[in-house]
């Protein structure tokens, strides 16, 4: 397929589009689902190992020692972004390293790293929940609605 002279400037666009879409190769979907399902596990994995550690140092039941865990885990994110490596590995682990709370902790410390440079205040503190600023606020409002339903609901019973 070529592109003619004179060929107005959306039909070029489109051709193009088609020229690159045959010339593409194809995703490596099963390596990918399987990349992420292992990588998700390892993380999940990871995140219980942690869970029992802090069961033992703090003596606190497993429910307790929820919060400590996600603690360390969003540490753990937020250390390998700063050193570079959570990219690295991401681009090997794939979506299953993208865990929330671990994704959660990359988005944030890359922001406050990219726009450091422009101060304490304008960069690291406005900038750094620039990414993750959508998903505070849509977590929020769903917590909120969950609330709001259950209490209604108790009032029914």
């Amino acid at each position: 397929m070529t592109i003619r002279e004179g060929t107005s400037q959306p039909t070029q666009r489109s051709l193009y589009k088609q020229m690159v879409a045959r010339s593409e190769p194809a995703p490596p979907k099963l390596r990918n689902a399987v990349m992420a399902f292992v990588s998700g596990g390892l993380v999940c994995t990871l995140g219980e190992g942690i869970t029992d550690f802090w069961e033992r140092v703090l003596r606190i039941s497993h429910k307790q020692a929820a919060d400590p865990t996600v603690v360390t885990l969003v540490f753990l994110a937020s250390l390998l972004t700063g050193l570079g490596y959570f990219d690295k590995l991401a681009r090997h682990a794939g979506a299953g390293l993208a865990v929330p709370v671990t994704g959660f902790a990359n988005a944030m410390t890359a922001s406050a790293m990219e726009f450091k440079r422009e101060g304490l205040v304008f960069g690291i503190g406005g900038r750094m929940f620039q990414l993750a600023g959508a998903v505070i606020v849509y977590g929020v409002v769903t917590a909120f609605a969950v609330g709001i339903a259950t209490g209604i609901a108790r009032l029914v019973r």
